[in-house]
């Protein structure tokens, strides 16, 4: 996302905790002459979200897009919870919390750190990342599906909350398994093969930052079905007109 959003002309902050891989990520971007720029931030601890919040303005002094996407999946608390999922009565109250503290209240901590931003800016965008909702129920999924779960729950109060001064909340999900570094190893071909490419969430991501979703709030969009939400989008607006 943060590369498709660099390639399409803007200025990105890349959030993660500090250390080599957020700097290598940043070095990566700039060496092609994009303007990423690093925010060294533990989306878990509310001192160090607002703290890099007043740094990225003071920097900046304006902000037009946050996209929540911090997480850290089952393989926390079971790596094996492909091949052999565990019941929730086996997951420790440490690696619980843990995944909700990052999935969850992460995307609390920076909406509200953010949040007061926008509205004293009078408009800004949340884009929250989610997933399918058969990953929220499945068989051995505690505790990534009830944080996800929560995390859209937490969307919608935040679209409503945020509704009357102008601020657009919208969710997006790739639609499927994606290959990123939640997946364990040694899967096999077949399994892997399926995976989603991470760049199918550049597309949506990009329009959800555009002019022309302007007004767009509230909606849940699937990564893999965007070209259709869009085509039906477009329709629906030549019907207003």
């Amino acid at each position: 996302m943060a590369e498709a959003l660099l390639e399409a002309g803007a200025t990105v902050a890349l959030a993660a905790r500090p250390g080599p891989r957020l700097d290598e990520a940043v070095a990566r971007q700039r060496q092609r002459g994009l303007a990423a720029e690093a925010m060294a931030v533990d989306v878990r601890d509310p001192a160090s979200v607002d703290g890099a919040a007043r740094s990225l303005l003071e920097r900046w002094g304006n902000l037009d897009l946050v996209v929540n996407n911090a997480g850290i999946g089952m393989r926390t608390v079971n790596p094996r919870f492909f091949e052999d999922p565990r019941p929730f009565f086996e997951v420790s109250p440490e690696g619980f919390m843990a995944v909700i503290a990052t999935n969850l209240t992460g995307y609390f901590l920076v909406a509200r750190a953010f949040a007061p931003v926008f509205v004293e800016l009078s408009g800004g965008r949340f884009v929250n990342i989610s997933m399918n909702h058969e990953t929220m129920r499945r068989r051995g999924f505690v505790p990534y599906g009830p944080s996800r779960a929560g995390a859209e729950a937490l969307s919608l109060v935040m679209t409503e909350d945020l509704r009357p001064y102008g601020i657009a909340v919208n969710m997006l999900l790739p639609g499927g398994a994606t290959g990123t570094g939640m997946i364990p190893e040694g899967l096999g071909e077949s399994v892997r093969c399926s995976l989603l490419d991470p760049k199918i969430m550049g597309p949506p991501v990009v329009f959800l930052a555009s002019p022309e979703a302007a007004g767009i709030t509230g909606e849940r969009i699937v990564a893999k079905d965007f070209d259709l939400w869009l085509a039906d989008f477009h329709s629906h607006t030549h019907e207003e007109r």
